[in-house]
């Protein structure tokens, strides 16, 4: 099965902008809907966030691999296209 790990915070305006758009290209892409999103929010599970390799979030790993870490400077339109790039590496 095709899967990312995505690692949020609950009150973190980049992660909701990344939920926004997953949700969003899911809609355009009906095959982005085969791609299984483990979510891990990382202050509640930090034993397994400590496990990668991420200063900021949201961050999106296949396997170990990190597709994507957002920068703080980003919009919500770089961010889109950034999770579409993840969601497109595991298709």
């Amino acid at each position: 099965m095709k899967k990312i790990t995505l690692f949020y915070l609950a009150d973190c305006p980049y992660c909701h902008s990344a939920e926004r758009a997953l949700r969003e290209l899911a809609a355009e892409k009906p095959a982005y809907q085969s791609i299984q999103v483990d979510r891990i929010e990382e202050s509640r599970e930090p034993e397994i966030a400590d496990r990668y390799d991420y200063y900021y979030v949201p961050s999106v790993f296949a396997g170990e691999k990190k597709l994507y870490e957002v920068d703080p400077r980003e919009d919500y339109a770089s961010i889109k296209e950034h999770i579409r790039q993840a969601l497109e590496a595991v298709l």
